[in-house]
């Protein structure tokens, strides 16, 4: 075995080794390892360097809190900077690299930061890089931005899988030790549905360092029996290796599963991450408390480490964590860990206890030396700790030891609790900043609601689980857990937050290298508000996101200050709780994958017509449908906008937009976000709408129809589909709460298409049952109608986007394709045709319809010519008052105009500027820009749309339209913007 691992103990398996390397060293660890404890079990005490003075460092802590020991893990695609050793899995043939060195972690050039370390205070960018002002592009940031960071990145393609998954319960519980597994067995064995995550890949928690027995077990085997029990339970989800990085509204809860992190070949057919979404009627945060360091001079030298990782090490991994260790603690925790290194056989050789008197009753009865009242002001050593010097009674002396644990007492792991808002109070007793009880779906126990010791733990997380059933009317009995023995409640202390004496730099956050003079350099300087002094001395900004440090940071601007840590409060918590990966956020959207591929309900209909497609935003739609013989895409679609002129067409608008809007209020939500009115819009009648942003531009159009007084059916454009409705949602629940209003999107529920051309009526009549004559079903009409003799229910607009008689046919997903070949089949005695999207582009600007191309977020109603549709006699409406703003009301506006060539054998391209004729190419004589254009065979050359300074009056006006990109010039004329039947007559027939 190694030189640390002891004999005998732990949870490893001895008998299976595994080799792995470390910066090309190759090394053995055993099954049951972390990287960090097999690094140390070789004697591997340096594992990095520090951010900004590159100082050697080893591993802190033996969880998510990490600091100092992250790695590079594997090789190719597969690598990953900034992994922490401590939750990173030992396997046989790991790749472990460390990082921010050069040339390598021995002899680190880097470290000569040091020698400029009284440069370096906090705030030096701000100081230094300011003059002279002409340098900082061309050395200051090129130099900052290759000393950043920590880890590299690959370039590499990332060859493994991702995935994401939604999960419901009706409790979930976040950590899996005893406050946690008391919880889950209380609710598993009253059936409820429960799903218990825990980041470590042993689910126990810190039962598994413990020594105590449960009803005459150990603590371990408790811990095991437990989760035997609990995975036997068809009602029961255990995620272990899974961390809960964020709760968000709705109950919902963000996860992350290292499913094969820990294996040195994944497969294929399994993602290496999952992203969990759990939505949970009720929560249990049931995550601990982190033990907080010590603030003394070279608190960072490796050996140096907390109390309860040192025991980790010791009772799970099997490690001597040096050969002569001492404890500095402010509370009995030191005493726990004495007991436990002395029964293992370790050379303990002092206990510092920075308080006046010696361990409650029944902690620690050992032969170590104990000095009540003293503290250890400095630490000694360079790449491994030497030496400390101990402080008792203004008396100093100096102790070798190689390892030293440290205690300064323990802050509850309530990070997701304030996920969603609000901050922790400071409480004195505790010594800690505590989280409410109440949350709202989301309730503390255990140490993470201040409890301590094993008892306390166990019983408090069943009584929890009881109580949280009980509204879900869940009748519950708390599990039972017999005699507990060897448990030990730590006293409660008060807190040090700078030791005594201190002479070298006493760090807080390790992996920044902030110590303790930046944090009162900061509040000097006029930084001490907790969150400018975050940012100023970017203490608790690292990958850790200041576990760690954030409490000591506080706790010494209050010192500074001179006020409570209650009154300088914490930063503001938020996702996420550790690092999470893009691949996991990803998930399968990358690659061709990187959003999904949306294939209308007719697209299948589409394909066998012989239909070209395009990816036009999320959604493959068919863009024209060639015949035999058509050598271009212009040949087909001019084919089709002529047939479609002359007899009748078919086009898939199922992409639309679709919205259900129901409940009593609904007409007068609807008037409020359109700008005109809507709310004695008839029953069974459509009304083209126009919703406007809050600064009075448009935002989207679209139809909406009255199908019943309280119930609406509404469009929205392709592109701004998802965007309207979460306006809508935000309108409903943020601006108005008090309309009875629910929305609905059903854009997936109705395959729709518009069936338009002079003899769409005849076509259509033959497969609805209702009469839907020009006189029974006027413009504008909207209605369920029945087909096919009463066997299937549909909805019928009369509404038109080409300029001719037209409707739109919307029927049940499901019934598209069958609805569209029945309406080829009836249609082919009328001539008529499919057509795709091109065709229906050209339709529109022959029509002088506008899409977004228009509506681009610079325009308001009137610069369309819409200006009659904005109501002057409703009361108010979104965007309502920003809309009278005098430069949206300006004549010189750019307004809707027509635009053809005089000369129709030349052309013109959306994106070109308008210039007067014979104007030099200027900004000065820009009158504005080609909106839209395509080659038109109604009119017999290329038409565009044009947004133009005074628009409306130039009709007849001859211009220039320059192409920059291409130097092209087009002699042209503006005119009326509609192509086709501008006096509508074609639209009521």
């Amino acid at each position: 075995m190694t030189s640390y691992r002891l004999d005998k103990g732990g949870l490893i398996d001895r008998s299976k080794p595994l080799s792995f390397t470390f910066d090309g060293k190759r090394m053995i660890g055993v099954e049951g390892d972390s990287l960090a404890s097999a690094l140390l079990a070789n004697g591997q005490m340096l594992m990095g360097r520090s951010f900004k003075y590159h100082r050697p460092r080893g591993v802190l802590s033996s969880g998510a809190s990490e600091p100092n020991a992250l790695m590079t893990i594997g090789q190719g695609g597969r690598t990953e900077p900034n992994t922490r050793a401590t939750m990173q899995e030992l396997y046989d043939g790991l790749v472990a690299l460390s990082q921010n060195r050069w040339p390598s972690l021995n002899i680190d050039i880097g470290s000569l930061n040091s020698l400029l370390l009284p440069f370096l205070s906090a705030g030096f960018y701000y100081k230094t890089f300011m003059w002279p002002a002409g340098l900082w592009e061309k050395l200051y940031e090129p130099i900052i931005r290759r000393a950043a960071g920590l880890g590299k990145a690959t370039y590499e393609a990332d060859p493994d899988r991702y995935e994401k998954c939604w999960a419901h319960c009706d409790l979930l519980i976040v950590g899996g030790g005893a406050t946690g597994l008391a919880a889950a067995l209380t609710a598993g064995r009253a059936g409820a549905r429960v799903i218990l995550v825990d980041e470590n890949a042993m689910i126990g928690g810190g039962m598994l360092s413990e020594t105590a027995t449960i009803d005459g077990v150990s603590a371990v085997e408790f811990a095991r029996q437990a989760v035997a029990e609990l995975a036997s339970l068809p009602n029961m989800q255990l995620l272990p290796r899974t961390t809960a990085f964020g709760w968000y509204d709705g109950n919902v809860f963000g996860a992350v599963e290292r499913v094969q992190k820990h294996v040195c070949d994944p497969r294929a057919e399994m993602p290496v991450e999952r992203l969990w979404r759990i939505v949970a009627k009720q929560a249990i945060l049931a995550t601990g408390a982190e033990e907080r360091p010590l603030v003394f001079g070279d608190n960072d030298i490796p050996g140096v480490m907390m109390a309860g990782a040192m025991r980790a090490y010791l009772n799970r991994y099997g490690l001597a964590p040096g050969k002569s260790v001492a404890i500095v603690t402010t509370n009995d925790s030191g005493y726990t860990l004495a007991r436990d290194l002395e029964k293992a056989g370790v050379r303990l050789t002092a206990i510092i206890d920075s308080r006046g008197s010696g361990p409650g009753a029944g902690v620690y009865q050992g032969s170590a030396r104990i000095i009540s009242g003293g503290f250890v002001p400095d630490a000694e050593g360079g790449k491994a700790l030497s030496s400390i010097t101990i402080l008792q009674d203004g008396r100093k002396e100096k102790l070798a030891v190689d390892a030293l644990a440290m205690s300064g007492g323990f802050s509850p792991v309530i990070h997701l609790a304030y996920h969603r808002g609000g901050r922790p109070q400071w409480s004195d007793t505790e010594a800690a900043f505590v989280a409410a009880e109440d949350h709202k779906g989301l309730s503390l126990a255990g140490a993470a609601a201040t409890a301590s010791g094993l008892a306390a733990c166990l019983e408090g997380g069943a009584a929890k689980a009881v109580a949280l059933l009980s509204k879900l009317e869940i009748k519950a009995e708390r599990a039972a857990f017999g005699t507990i023995e060897g448990d030990i409640v730590a006293a409660a202390t008060k807190p040090v937050w700078i030791i005594p004496g201190v002479k070298r730099k006493a760090f807080v956050d390790f992996q920044n290298d902030v110590h303790h003079k930046d944090i009162g350099l900061a509040v000097r300087e006029g930084y001490g508000h907790v969150e400018l002094a975050k940012r100023y001395t970017t203490n608790g900004m690292a990958t850790d996101q200041g576990k760690l440090s954030n409490v000591n940071a506080i706790g010494l601007l209050a010192e500074a200050r001179g006020v409570s840590p209650g009154d300088v409060g914490t930063t503001t918590f938020r996702p996420f709780y550790s690092p999470v990966s893009f691949g996991a956020l990803a998930g399968t959207s990358h690659g061709k994958h990187f959003q999904p591929v949306r294939k209308s309900p007719l697209h299948d209909w589409a394909a066998k017509n012989g239909a070209t497609f395009a990816e036009t935003g999320l959604w493959y739609r068919s863009a024209w449908f060639p015949l035999a013989g058509e050598k271009t895409w212009r040949e087909s679609v001019d084919r089709e906008v002529k047939n479609v002129r002359s007899n009748a067409g078919l086009c898939d608008v199922s992409m639309l937009g679709k919205i259900e809007l129901t409940g009593k209020d609904a007409a007068e939500f609807l008037d409020r976000v359109y700008c005109n009115a809507f709310k004695k819009l008839p029953v069974g009648k459509a009304r083209y709408g126009l919703m406007l942003r809050e600064d009075g531009f448009i935002y989207d159009d679209g139809t909406t129809s009255r199908l019943e007084d309280d119930r609406f059916f509404m469009t929205t454009t392709t592109a701004y589909a998802a965007g309207v409705m979460n306006h809508l949602e935000f309108c409903a629940q943020a601006l108005w709460p008090e309309l009875d209003v629910r929305l609905a999107s059903v854009t997936d529920q109705w395959a729709q298409m518009a069936i338009a051309g002079p003899k769409s009526r005849l076509i259509l009549q033959k497969l609805i049952d209702e009469d839907i004559s020009n006189e029974a079903f006027t413009f504008l009409a909207a209605k369920e109608v029945s087909l096919f003799g009463g066997r299937l229910a549909g909805r019928l607009f009369r509404i038109s986007f080409s300029g001719e008689l037209a409707y739109e046919l919307a029927v049940p997903a499901g019934y598209g394709e069958a609805v569209a070949d029945a309406l080829m089949e009836v249609g082919k005695e009328h001539g008529i045709c499919a057509y795709g999207v091109e065709t229906l582009s050209v339709l529109r600007i022959e029509k002088g319809h506008v899409t977004h191309n228009e509506i681009n977020g610079t325009v308001v109603p009137a610069d369309l010519g819409f200006g009659k549709m904005v109501s002057t006699t409703k009361a108010d409406f979104i965007g309502k008052r920003m809309l009278e703003r005098e430069g949206l009301c300006d004549p010189n506006r750019h307004q809707l105009v027509g635009v053809v060539p005089l000369d129709s054998k030349t052309s013109f391209r959306s994106g070109s500027h308008i210039l007067e004729k014979g104007a030099a190419v200027t900004l000065e004589n820009d009158q504005g820009y080609v909106s839209s254009s395509c080659y038109s065979p109604h009119v017999g050359s290329t038409i565009g749309l044009a947004l133009v300074k005074r628009g409306s009056s130039r009709h007849g006006e001859d211009v220039q339209v320059w192409n920059g990109l291409r130097n092209e010039y087009t002699a042209a004329r503006l005119c009326h913007p509609m192509f086709v039947d501008p006096a509508n007559e074609k639209l009521k027939v």
